[in-house]
């Protein structure tokens, strides 16, 4: 279910140190980018690492995640950037769930010339809008945990977000359940920062983009949000109200998966992506 860590390459750029996995068979397809979700790390992504073959794939730890550097204030589109920069990549596919999706929004509207296509799953931009009491209380569940440094009640609240509103954990598979939860494990393990005092220290939080939902017309690349229908209903929403707003979007609903499609339906996911890339020429 998840990649192997021993496939992980690593980057000292000016002011992070990048982790990720470069599969590159070397040929001309455009290369394909998978941006991780919020709390975890580049093993989410292992049904689709190697399910491309024909093209070089990339899945990097951001900021304060897997093997990456501690968090610090940044913006991950230009991160994204830095590394394309780095490998001399000069543009991609940007494919990511959750805060992976939002990074490739904010990529291809900051970044437009380094960006072939954008896929967004259980996200429509960095600037999310949440309605629903559902997951108002459980951020506020969160941000309550995160302050106290109670890293078992912000990991039962995170957790709630796998199964989504209308499931309880009996209806995810045990292999999903387990591999989201030794991810962000392992985040909290890592990459939270206590102090003097043994107290947790709140990481940095990334350098939002502005004015996200009012510039996505300008985005000229093909847009595929991919939602799980069992995701939070914000989620959902938000995935709709992007492919509305770019010239090219196209949504794809996938049944019986929440917040994380990629490892709860990998052939569906694979399926729908390969054929978007096909249909865009990419």
């Amino acid at each position: 279910m998840l990649a192997r860590t021993e496939d992980l390459q690593h980057l000292t750029l000016v002011d992070q140190h990048v982790a990720f996995v470069d599969r590159d068979p070397r040929t001309g397809a455009t290369p394909l980018v998978f941006l991780h979700g919020g709390a975890v790390d580049h093993r989410m992504w292992g049904p689709q690492l190697d399910a491309f073959p024909e093209r070089r794939v990339l899945a990097p730890d951001a900021r304060g995640h897997g093997w990456s550097s501690n968090a610090t204030e940044a913006r991950l589109c230009d991160d994204v950037v830095a590394l394309l920069d780095a490998l001399g990549i000069e543009r991609a596919v940007l494919a990511g769930i959750s805060m992976g999706g939002a990074t490739a929004v904010d990529t291809a509207l900051e970044h437009p010339d380094r960006v072939a296509g954008v896929v967004a799953g259980g996200v429509g931009t960095s600037e999310p809008v949440f309605e629903d009491a559902w997951a108002l209380d459980l951020f506020a569940q969160w941000e309550r945990a995160a302050a106290a440094g109670d890293a078992e009640t912000w990991l039962g609240a995170f957790m709630a977000f796998v199964a989504g509103p209308r499931r309880t954990r009996a209806d995810v598979d045990p292999a999903v359940w387990d591999a989201v939860e030794e991810m962000a494990s392992h985040t909290l393990a890592e990459q939270v920062v206590v102090d003097e005092h043994g107290v947790a220290v709140p990481p940095a939080r990334p350098i939002g983009v502005t004015d996200t939902w009012s510039r996505l017309s300008g985005i000229s690349v093909p847009v595929l949000a991919i939602a799980g229908a069992e995701d939070a209903d914000d989620h959902r929403r938000m995935a709709e109200r992007l492919v509305a707003s770019v010239p090219h979007g196209e949504l794809v609903m996938i049944e019986d998966a929440a917040h994380y499609p990629n490892l709860e339906r990998p052939e569906r996911f694979n399926r729908v992506l390969d054929d978007f890339l096909a249909a865009g020429g990419l």
